[in-house]
């Protein structure tokens, strides 16, 4: 069983302002593949803050996948990417190039999506969008080879060829 950590970035999802709805999407769909979700947590889009927790979870939670979920857009505030980048030690970009490629044929809007994927250490991470409905799409199209690159990256698994 794979434990999962979710960081929500939300200045208003932080503060009581909003409810956490894309959070809550990503758990459901995450427990009803057989995952466990070790910690949802709603930050601020504050890049230090976002940062220390994804290190939190990957290096003293041991989480295997860790889903963020907001703060990858064009908004000043929107800096999800840059504290994912500075906390993975190898990048895994095919994973966020593939939810953009798989979200631009639902929506133009999707191109404006800055999301990254990678690892640090034995844990993946993956900005997922902020919108539940967003959210649930790309679950949905990504989970499954998720689950093979998670096998692949425990050493429980050997090659991607089928």
């Amino acid at each position: 069983m794979f434990k999962v950590g979710i960081i929500t970035a939300s200045d208003k999802g932080s503060k009581g302002e909003r409810v956490d709805i894309s959070g809550k999407t990503i758990k459901e769909i995450v427990e009803s593949k057989g995952y466990k979700v070790e910690k949802s947590i709603i930050l601020p889009d504050e890049e230090e803050a976002l940062y220390k927790e994804l290190i939190y979870m990957a290096d003293e939670l041991k989480v295997d996948l860790i889903f963020t979920t907001g703060g990858t857009g064009f908004s000043k505030r929107d800096v999800t990417p840059e504290a994912t980048i500075k906390a993975c030690h190898r990048m895994a970009n095919g994973i966020a190039e593939a939810i953009r490629y798989y979200s631009l044929s639902i929506t133009p809007r999707a191109m404006l999506s800055r999301a990254v994927s990678g690892i640090r250490g034995e844990t993946l991470i993956i900005n997922l969008p902020g919108s539940p409905k967003a959210v649930r799409e790309s679950l949905d199209y990504t989970m499954d080879s998720l689950h093979h690159g998670l096998e692949i990256l425990k050493g429980e698994a050997h090659d991607c060829a089928r």
